[in-house]
C-alpha cells in the first residue's frame, strides 16, 4: 500500500523542520533539447499573444505555401549543469535549511551528468534522463534515476534506439531491466498532461493502457511544477487507482527553481529511492511559488527562455540557443542566419513576452491571469 503526504507550504510553512533533506526532481539544463511547441500552446492562453501568433502564423502560410511547423526546429534551456544544480540546491539549503539531493533529467541525454562528474563537489551526482517513450498515437515522458555510471552511456543507447523504433516487446525488457536494478528509480512524468494535444480523454485512454501494461515497472507517478492542479488533482487520482505514490516533479526550464520538491529523512540519493521502491513513501511539498498563477509563471517561464543572458558566453542571446537544421545536416544556431530579435513572428513574440514581464504589471498580470478554476487545497 502506498502512502503520499502532501506539505503546502501556504497551510504549514515550517512542514519542512521534520525533514533532513529536500529532493529536487526533473529539471532541465542546456543540453536539454525542446521543440518550439510551446509557443503555439503558451499563445493561447493569453488573447494579446494568441492573436499576435495567429497573424503572424497566417501571414507566413500566405508567403511559403505551407502552415508553419514548430516542431521542425529546437531550443536549449539557458543553464548550464552547474548553474541548475546550485539554484535548486541553494533553494531548499538557504531557504529550508536542508541538505538537498538534486537529480537533472534533460531529454533523452545525460551530458549533464557527464560535466558534473568533471568536478570534485558533484562526483555523487545521479546519472538521470527524462526518456522520450512513443506510444499509440502519442508519447510518455519517464523519468530514469539513477542509473550506474559505468553502464550509463550503453543504457542511453538503449533508451533511444528505442525511441527511434518503439517496439512494445523492447519496451517491455527494458523496464524489467531497469527495475532490476535495485538503485534505479523510474517515474511516470505529468501522466495526465496530453503533451501531444489528442484530446484529454484518448490522452487517459492511453494512459491507463499504458499503466495496465507497464504500471508493475513504475515505481511512482509524477505531480508536475508547471503544470496546473486541476491536472496534478487528476494523477493524484490515477496514482490512487494504480497503487502507486505521487513523487514531486518541478520540470524547470528557465531560472526559476522547482516549486514542489520531496521531504526525506535520506541522506543519501540511494536511500531516497529505497524510501519510494520499498516502503512506497513519499513526501511532496508544494512551495509557495506554485499558488502564482499557472499562466502568469508560464509567461515568466518562457521569458527566462528567451531572455538575454550577458554573462553566458556565446549563449547569451535567444538566437543562440534556438537551433535549426542546415541542408547539410547540421545543427546550427540561429544567430548564424537572424540578426536581433529575428524575423517578425518571434521578434513579435519577444516583444510581448518582454511586456508582459514587466515589473510594475505583475499585480495586473496576477489579476488578469488567475483562473477561477484552479482551486488549491
Amino acid at each position: 500500500m502506498s502512502e503520499t503526504q502532501y506539505h503546502y507550504q501556504w497551510r504549514t510553512p515550517r512542514a519542512h523542520e521534520g525533514f533532513r533533506t529536500g529532493v529536487s526532481l526533473h529539471s532541465h539544463t542546456m543540453h536539454s533539447h525542446e521543440n518550439l511547441g510551446f509557443i503555439p500552446r503558451f499563445a493561447v492562453k493569453i488573447p494579446v499573444v494568441r492573436d499576435a501568433v495567429a497573424a503572424k502564423e497566417r501571414d507566413y502560410e500566405r508567403r511559403n505555401g505551407r502552415k508553419l511547423d514548430y516542431t521542425s526546429s529546437y531550443w536549449t534551456p539557458p543553464l548550464s549543469e552547474r548553474e541548475a544544480v546550485k539554484l535548486e540546491a541553494g533553494q531548499i539549503e538557504n531557504g529550508l535549511g536542508l541538505k538537498a539531493l538534486v537529480s537533472i533529467t534533460d531529454h533523452d541525454n545525460i551530458e549533464a551528468s557527464n560535466h558534473l562528474h568533471l568536478f570534485e563537489e558533484y562526483r555523487n551526482a545521479p546519472v538521470s534522463v527524462e526518456w522520450t517513450v512513443p506510444y499509440g498515437a502519442s508519447f510518455f515522458h519517464l523519468g530514469i534515476h539513477n542509473l550506474p555510471r559505468a553502464a550509463a552511456h550503453e543504457w542511453i543507447g538503449h533508451l533511444a534506439a528505442f525511441t527511434a523504433e518503439p517496439k512494445e516487446p523492447v519496451l517491455r525488457e527494458l523496464l524489467e531491466a531497469l527495475c532490476d536494478m535495485p538503485d534505479v528509480l523510474v517515474v511516470f512524468n505529468h501522466p495526465m498532461w496530453d503533451e501531444k494535444g489528442l484530446g484529454g480523454n484518448i490522452h487517459r485512454e492511453l494512459a491507463h493502457d499504458f499503466m495496465r501494461k507497464y504500471g508493475v515497472f513504475m515505481h511512482a507517478l509524477e505531480i508536475n511544477g508547471m503544470r496546473p492542479w486541476s491536472e496534478n488533482k487528476a494523477a493524484i487520482d490515477f496514482a490512487k487507482l494504480s497503487g502507486h505514490p505521487i513523487l514531486s516533479g518541478g520540470d524547470r526550464h528557465g531560472s526559476e527553481a522547482n516549486v514542489l520538491i520531496n521531504l526525506t529523512n535520506a541522506a543519501t540519493f540511494e536511500e531516497f529511492i529505497q524510501e519510494v521502491r520499498k516502503q512506497k513513501r513519499s513526501e511532496v511539498m508544494l512551495l509557495n511559488q506554485y499558488r502564482e498563477p499557472h499562466r502568469l509563471r508560464y509567461a515568466e517561464a518562457i521569458w527566462d527562455v528567451m531572455r538575454d543572458y550577458p554573462g553566458h558566453a556565446g549563449r547569451e542571446r535567444w538566437t543562440d540557443r534556438f537551433f535549426f537544421r542546415t541542408k547539410t545536416g547540421v545543427d546550427a544556431p540561429l544567430s548564424s542566419v537572424w540578426h536581433g530579435n529575428g524575423p517578425g513572428i518571434c521578434g513579435a513574440f519577444l516583444s510581448l513576452m518582454r511586456f508582459l514581464n514587466s515589473r510594475h504589471l505583475r499585480s495586473t498580470l496576477r489579476l488578469a491571469m488567475k483562473d477561477s478554476s484552479e482551486v488549491l487545497p
